[in-house]
Parts: structure tokens; C-alpha cells; sequence
């Protein structure tokens, strides 16, 4: 099993095209109502990355940056503040749209593809919402899968061809796997105490992939650690170490997203759902999913019915625009 995988899909992680931006000369634009998590990749040329609070960061082509949710920032050619009093309406008309937005003076030298990702908030396992304050992937530390990820995407939106929605919903998905294996394998010390981190823990890691796999399994830490296996020790002190629970309390967690998922978007029986996810009464499922969740399995399962899946995909890139400002 890949718990990364598995918590994206529980967490409902949704990707969608959001903004393209091709800039020249002096240019700026801020983003200080942007919803959900925002990943921003330089496709060419290069621009400066402000963050209220902190430093400028500055991008070079191939860089991917993924801030979290709701974070205010903007993008530009010069990180002073004058500069970056420019244009701030801009990305507010072209937002969630696929839209070319053009700054500044042509010819472009800087091309920013933006991608805006969302994730279930009543889920309890997340991913996105756990990582630091700013994830930055530089294009010498990138990984080849990561580089090529943003290559095709850019082909992509210069060239269309038959498909192309069916090719960039795919891509949306990718360039965000892509760029976590990136950070993750670069091992900066930021991601050690991270959800994702714990899963590059040659113990932690082992101990997530036997809970994913059985979570129906009256695990304990003894069990566990015997199936890795290692001491039960080394079990106890480093996996509430790597991921801020103990083995038993993130299992509780985990069955109760599991549980979820399948009271939302199937007719599973109570029992079945129950016994699934490692409860040998629909009782006691019904007093753990209710402390999870703060309502009845059958409450929960009336009030999000229809309410879409949880998979982890990405919504329809809508029709390509364009929008300049001089």
C-alpha cells in the first residue's frame, strides 16, 4: 500500500489550472485573496516571490513554490515595495480560469503557470495544510520526474492538440506528486516532523504502510513493531516523534476518515462500515465515529450524501482566455 496515495485521496486533494502569467519588462501582481493552496511554476525567465512577513524569494526558470492556503503574497520582476504596488487587481479577474495574463511590456520573458489545489476540509488526515510555511523546489534540486512534469505542462498550453483537457488534468495531478517526491528526497530539514517526512522514516515509514494496508488489524505497538520489524521501544519513541500521535491514536484516526469516505459515498450498511474499518460493534463504531466527528454516523452520512467523492483528482481546466495589461 502508498500511504501518500491513500491520504491524498482520503484528504480529497482536487487540482485545477488556474492562472498563466507571461510578463515582461517591469512588471508585479499580487495574490492576496487566492484560496486553497497555490503552486506556482516558472516555466521561463525568472520573477521574485513576496510573502507578507517574509523575506523575497527569488525564482529562476524550472523552480516550483507551493504556499499553503490563503497565504497573501505576489509575484514579481523587483521585490521592492513600490514595484510590488503594481497591478493588484489583475490576478482577481483571472483567477480559476485558465487565463493568459499578460504584464508589463512585450516581448514576454517570464512565464508562470499557477495551479490552485483544495482539499476536504472535514477530513481528519491531511497533507497539504501540515507542510511549512513555504515549500520551494529549485530547478538545480529538482528531480528529473519533477522537471519533465513541468516541461509537459508548459508544451501543453503553448501547443493544445487533441485532448489536451484529458493531458492536463493528468499533469495537474503529477506536477503535485512530483513536486512532494522532489522536497522529500532533497530532505530539507523542514520536512522532518512533516505527515511526509515520517514516510521517508525507515521505521515510521514501514509502520504507515502496515497500517494503510489492515487498518481493520487490532494493531498495537507491540504488534506493530513486530511486524516491521523492530523493537517496541524504538516503535514508541519514534512515531509519535514523526508524525505527533502514538500508533493507536493515528489508527483511530485513519478508520474514522475510512469510515467517512464510505458513509458519504456508498450504501455500506453500518456493520459492514464497522467491521471494515475494525470494530467488532456498530456501537462502539458509532461512540469513536461521533468523538471523530462530532456527529452520528447517520447524521454524517445525511448531511454530505451527495456531496461528491473524495478521490484525488483534479476539476476540468475550463476554456483558455486571454487578459493583458499594459
Amino acid at each position: 500500500m502508498d500511504p501518500l496515495t491513500d491520504a491524498l485521496a482520503i484528504s480529497g486533494v482536487k487540482g485545477v489550472l488556474s492562472t498563466r502569467v507571461e510578463a515582461g519588462g517591469r512588471w508585479a501582481v499580487t495574490l492576496d485573496d487566492y484560496q486553497g493552496t497555490a503552486l506556482h511554476a516558472v516555466t521561463a525567465g525568472s520573477a521574485w516571490l513576496t510573502v507578507r512577513g517574509r523575506e523575497p524569494v527569488e525564482l529562476a526558470a524550472g523552480d516550483v513554490v507551493l504556499l499553503p492556503a490563503d497565504t497573501p503574497h505576489g509575484l514579481t520582476d523587483d521585490p521592492s515595495d513600490a514595484a510590488r504596488a503594481r497591478c493588484e487587481h489583475v490576478v482577481a479577474r483571472g483567477r480559476g480560469a485558465g487565463e493568459v495574463i499578460g504584464l508589463g511590456s512585450r516581448p514576454a520573458t517570464t512565464r508562470i503557470v499557477t495551479l490552485h489545489y483544495d482539499c476536504d476540509p472535514a477530513a481528519l488526515t491531511q497533507i497539504l495544510t501540515l507542510l511549512p510555511g513555504l515549500v520551494h523546489v529549485r530547478a538545480e534540486t529538482g528531480t528529473p520526474g519533477l522537471t519533465d512534469a513541468v516541461r509537459m505542462l508548459a508544451r501543453e498550453l503553448a501547443d493544445p492538440q487533441l485532448a489536451s483537457s484529458a493531458v492536463l488534468r493528468s499533469l495537474v495531478d503529477i506536477v503535485l506528486v512530483q513536486m512532494l517526491r522532489a522536497w522529500l528526497a532533497e530532505s530539507p530539514p523542514e520536512c522532518f516532523g512533516t505527515w511526509l517526512g515520517a514516510l521517508y522514516d525507515p521505521v515510521v515509514g514501514k509502520a504507515l504502510r502496515h497500517l494503510h494496508a489492515n487498518p481493520a488489524v487490532p494493531w498495537t505497538t507491540s504488534t506493530l513493531a513486530e511486524a516491521i520489524p523492530v523493537s517496541r521501544a524504538t516503535l514508541a519513541r519514534r512515531f509519535p516523534a514523526a508524525t505527533g500521535a502514538t500508533p493507536a491514536a493515528y489508527l483511530a484516526t485513519w478508520r474514522m476518515d475510512l469510515a467517512a469516505v464510505r458513509l458519504r459515498d456508498s450504501h455500506d450498511s453500518l456493520e459492514t462500515i464497522s467491521e471494515a474499518v475494525g470494530y467488532g460493534s456498530v456501537p462502539a463504531f458509532t461512540r469513536a465515529f461521533t468523538r471523530a466527528h462530532g456527529r452520528t454516523p447517520g447524521r454524517y452520512r445525511a448531511e454530505t450524501r451527495g456531496r461528491g467523492g473524495t478521490a484525488f483528482r483534479v476539476g476540468d481546466p475550463p476554456p483558455s482566455s486571454s487578459l493583458t495589461i499594459g
